[in-house]
């Protein structure tokens, strides 16, 4: 079973930034994607994105150019990069990640605990 822990949620001022981190631990395991979604009280779970394996990026409309995903392969971890951050990016934040039992050759799912990001003057 894959692990997944967030850091770096906060409170921040609109325009501000912050760098969110998620590090996956267990062992035996390959990681394929790793994403990020996030939840505002009241609303549905919504995507805002994810990075694959090999480095490709995806992005939700209302989060592109203002947030940038990253990954470190060596260190299971993958980050996200927000800037410009307006009221509207407030909610818990999940990190996610598909990934492969390599003993098994089976593929299954992982959810992080979320971090409260809290954009507010």
């Amino acid at each position: 079973q894959v692990q997944l822990v967030e850091s770096g949620g906060g409170l921040v001022q609109p325009g501000g930034s912050l760098r969110l981190s998620c590090a996956a631990s267990g062992s035996g395991f390959r990681i394929n994607v790793m994403g990020w979604f996030r939840q505002a009280p009241g609303k549905e779970r919504e995507f805002v994105a994810r990075i694959t394996s090999v480095g490709s990026t995806y992005y939700a409309d209302s989060v592109r150019g203002r947030f940038t995903i990253t990954r470190d392969n060596a260190k299971n971890t993958v980050y996200l990069q927000m800037n410009t951050l307006e009221s509207e990016d407030t909610a818990v934040y999940c990190c996610n990640a598909d990934w492969t039992n390599i003993l098994l050759g089976t593929a299954a799912h992982s959810w992080g605990q979320g971090t409260q990001v809290t954009v507010s003057s």
